[in-house]
């Protein structure tokens, strides 16, 4: 759905909110302060502050879809198609920070079963996305076959995580696009056929 300009700027606005003050500095009055409009005005654009949220994460969703495609598309080999991703995943997350404190925060959405049904469907496209790199993989001969798909996306999608988390954590205070060609290089040597 194509979103105005006014309801992309409240996205931003709560998405960095979210990032500095945590899922409980996200209101409705916060918002209203942060852009300069009225609270009615906020709720001439969305119905509520999980509605807000929930097109945050539709526009993930999207992009994790777009990924998937993307995929799907190239020709090149399992590594190849992880490395994509994988450095494709890290530039979003440099370029946009306070992103990581929604997606890699889940935890927070665990009473709101409609926030924490999107995050699962975006978990869920990664997953499927990265095991299908890897099938295709193994079925050409790339990519071990020792271990199964699911566990050695598992293992990647677990990497990816704990690397942009930690540098989220600690105040992003590394590179963390070369932290992602040494993740790469890691993964390439454990999806390696034998």
């Amino acid at each position: 759905m194509q979103q105005s300009e006014r309801q992309k700027e409240i996205i931003e606005t709560a998405l960095n909110l979210i990032d500095t003050k945590g899922i409980q500095g996200l209101t409705i009055k916060n918002l209203s302060k942060a852009i300069g409009i009225s609270e009615p005005a906020i709720y001439r654009h969305f119905e509520s502050k999980n509605d807000i949220v929930l097109s945050l994460l539709d526009n993930f969703k999207e992009l994790a879809d777009m990924l998937a495609g993307l995929m799907m598309g190239h020709q090149g080999s399992a590594l190849e198609k992880i490395t994509i991703l994988i450095e494709k995943m890290t530039m979003l997350f440099k370029e946009n920070p306070p992103l990581v404190s929604v997606i890699f925060s889940e935890e927070i959405f665990k009473n709101e079963e409609i926030l924490k049904n999107r995050i699962v469907e975006i978990l869920d496209t990664h997953a499927n996305t990265i095991e299908n790199i890897i099938k295709k993989g193994q079925e050409e001969g790339d990519v071990r076959k020792d271990i199964d798909d699911k566990t050695l996306g598992l293992m990647v999608m677990g990497s990816l995580r704990l690397m942009v988390k930690k540098w989220d954590l600690k105040g992003k205070n590394f590179d963390l696009l070369e932290a992602s060609r040494n993740l790469i290089d890691g993964i390439g040597k454990i999806l390696k056929a034998q």
